[in-house]
C-alpha cells in the first residue's frame, strides 16, 4: 500500500512539473520584428502582350536575324496549352495589351470584311483574335488593361480623337464575356511621333483628345479605370533636353497640368537603355551587376512619383511597361544576367509603394519571359514564378545585410500568417550568409556562365511535365542560416517567422 501511494505521489509531481526546468521557447526568428513599409497589389507582378503579337506583324527581330530591326511574325496562339500553363503560374495578374502598334490598329465592325488596313491604320485586329485575348485572360486569372487607336485613322474631320474604335473594342470585350479594367487613351503620348502622330501634335491637342476620351468613358464604359499618361523614362533616358526634343518629346508634366486630378491610375514606362538594334551599343552588359545600373529604376520612380503626388494625389502608381532595354532588349536580356535587374526592380519598387510592375513581354522578342520560337521559359520566367509563390502584398523593411553586394527584400509570405518571404540577390564574387531562423525553405537560382539561358534552382533544371505541372521547384530546408553563393539569387519562405505585421 505504502509503495502504491509513493508511486502515485511521484506521478503527481511529474505531471504537475514541480521541480522540472521550464520548457524552452522556440528561438525567435530574426525576421519577426521587420515592420511594414508598404503594400502592393495582389497583381503586382504583371506583363504585357503587345498588340502586334495579337494581330501579327513586324515586331523586334531576334539577334542574328539579318540586319533588319523587325521580323514578320504570325499572331500569337493564345490557346496554346503550354503558353496557358506557363501563364497560369503567374496569376493573378494584369494583362496589358498595348504598345506602339496599338495606336494604329483597326478593329472591324461586326460583319465587316477587311483584307488590308484602312487609310490611317497599319494593322488589323480581327474580332476572333480579340476574343482569344479575353479567353486567355479568363484562363490565366488576368485582368485586361489596354490603350486605344488614336492615330490618323481614328480622327474626326477637325483632327480631334474619334472614340468609335474604342467603343468597338469595349463592346466586343463585353460580347466575349470579359471586361477591360483600365485603359490609357493611347500608348506613350510623350513621344507621339514614335506612335504614328504628326510632328505638330502638341500637349494642347492631347488635352482636347483626353477630355473627349474621359467623357466617352464615363458614359459608355463607366467602370473603366482612366489611366495615364504613360510617360517614358523622363527621369533618365528620355530626360528633357536637346537630344530628346529631336524626337518630338512632350513632357508628362505639360500633359498633366492641363487636366489635373483626372486619372484613376497613374502610369509610366521605364527602360534603362535602348537596345543595340536602335544604335545604342552593347547595352551596358559589363555594368549589369553594378549599383548604378540596378538603381537606375529608382530615378524614374522618384520622377513620376513626384508628378503623381502633384497631379493625381492618392492614385495608384503603376509601372505598366518595363524591361531591360527598349527596342526589344539587348542580346543579354534573355539571360540569367538580366534576372538580377528584373528581381531587384520588383524589390525596390515594392518598397516605394508602386502598385503594379508589368514586364514587357510575356513571350515576344529578347526581353520576353518565354522564348516565342521554342516555347521554352527563360530565366526571368522562373524568377517570376518564385516571386509569385513567395512574396506577398505586404512589403516589410529589409533585414540588415552583411554586405553591400547582398541586396535583401522582405514581404509577408504569401498565404501564411506570420510568415516572411525573403529575396536575397548576391551581385558580388563572394558567398554571403544570412540568418533566417528555423523551419525555412529556400530556392537558390544559379547560372554558369552568368549570361546563360539555362539556370538551375537548387541544383536542378526547372521544367514542365506532361500534365502541365512545373517541376524541380521544391524548396530545400534551411537550418537557421542561408548561404547565398556568389552571383546567385535566393528566395526563402520562413513560415514560422512570427512577424506581427503579417496577419
Amino acid at each position: 500500500m505504502k509503495r502504491t501511494i509513493a508511486l502515485a505521489l511521484a506521478a503527481s509531481v511529474l505531471c504537475s512539473g514541480a521541480g522540472a526546468k521550464p520548457a524552452k521557447s522556440p528561438p525567435k526568428s530574426p525576421l519577426a520584428s521587420l515592420h511594414r513599409v508598404a503594400t502592393v497589389s495582389d497583381r503586382y507582378l504583371s506583363y504585357n502582350i503587345e498588340m502586334v503579337e495579337v494581330t501579327g506583324g513586324r515586331f523586334w527581330a531576334p539577334y542574328g536575324f539579318g540586319n533588319d530591326r523587325y521580323r514578320m511574325r504570325p499572331a500569337v496562339n493564345l490557346a496554346d496549352p503550354s503558353l496557358l500553363a506557363f501563364a497560369r503560374q503567374l496569376g493573378p495578374t494584369y494583362l496589358r495589351v498595348s504598345g506602339t502598334w496599338a495606336n494604329t490598329t483597326y478593329l472591324p465592325a461586326k460583319d465587316e470584311t477587311v483584307t488590308t488596313p484602312p487609310e490611317g491604320y497599319n494593322q488589323v485586329l480581327s474580332r476572333e483574335a480579340w476574343r482569344g485575348v479575353v479567353a486567355f485572360a479568363k484562363a490565366t486569372n488576368a485582368r485586361i488593361v489596354t490603350s486605344f487607336p488614336a492615330g490618323p485613322g481614328a480622327r474626326n474631320a477637325d483632327g480631334s480623337w474619334n472614340p468609335e474604335q474604342a467603343q468597338r473594342l469595349v463592346d466586343l470585350t463585353r460580347e466575349a464575356g470579359g471586361s477591360i479594367y483600365g485603359a490609357e487613351l493611347f500608348n506613350e503620348p510623350t513621344i507621339p511621333t514614335h506612335g504614328g502622330f504628326p510632328k505638330d501634335y502638341t500637349a494642347a491637342d492631347y488635352s482636347r483628345d483626353f477630355r473627349i476620351f474621359r467623357a466617352w468613358a464615363k458614359k459608355s464604359a463607366p467602370d473603366l479605370k482612366i489611366s495615364g499618361t504613360g510617360g517614358t523614362a523622363e527621369g533618365t533616358m528620355m530626360k528633357d533636353g536637346t537630344a530628346t526634343q529631336g524626337v518630338g518629346l512632350i513632357r508628362s508634366e505639360d500633359l498633366l497640368k492641363l487636366d489635373p486630378n483626372s486619372l484613376d491610375i497613374f502610369t509610366y514606362h521605364f527602360y534603362g537603355n535602348v537596345s543595340q538594334r536602335c544604335g545604342s551599343g552593347p547595352g551596358l552588359k559589363d555594368e549589369a551587376l553594378t549599383a548604378a545600373w540596378l538603381n537606375r529604376t529608382l530615378t524614374d520612380e522618384a520622377y513620376y512619383h513626384g508628378l503623381r503626388d502633384k497631379y493625381a494625389p492618392g492614385k495608384p502608381l503603376w509601372l505598366n511597361e518595363t524591361a531591360q532595354a527598349a527596342c526589344g532588349g539587348s542580346p543579354w536580356a534573355s539571360t540569367y544576367l538580366d534576372t538580377f535587374r528584373f528581381l531587384n526592380q520588383l524589390g525596390v519598387l515594392a518598397q516605394k509603394g508602386v502598385q503594379v510592375v508589368a514586364h514587357n513581354t510575356l513571350d515576344a522578342s529578347d526581353y520576353g519571359m518565354i522564348d516565342h520560337d521554342t516555347g521554352v521559359p527563360r530565366p526571368n520566367y522562373w524568377a517570376a514564378v518564385l516571386w509569385k509563390r513567395t512574396m506577398g502584398t505586404t512589403v516589410l523593411a529589409a533585414p540588415k545585410s552583411p554586405s553591400p553586394d547582398l541586396r535583401l527584400f522582405a514581404h509577408c509570405l504569401r498565404g501564411q500568417p506570420g510568415g516572411v518571404g525573403l529575396l536575397a540577390i548576391n551581385t558580388g564574387t563572394s558567398d554571403q550568409t544570412l540568418g533566417v531562423g528555423a523551419g525555412a525553405l529556400g530556392w537558390t537560382i544559379t547560372g554558369e556562365p552568368i549570361d546563360t539561358r539555362n539556370i538551375k534552382i537548387n541544383g536542378l533544371t526547372p521544367g514542365i511535365d506532361t500534365r502541365s505541372n512545373l517541376t524541380n521547384l521544391g524548396g530545400t530546408p534551411v537550418a537557421g542560416s542561408l548561404s547565398v553563393p556568389a552571383q546567385s539569387i535566393a528566395f526563402v519562405a520562413v513560415r514560422n517567422a512570427g512577424n506581427g505585421a503579417c496577419k
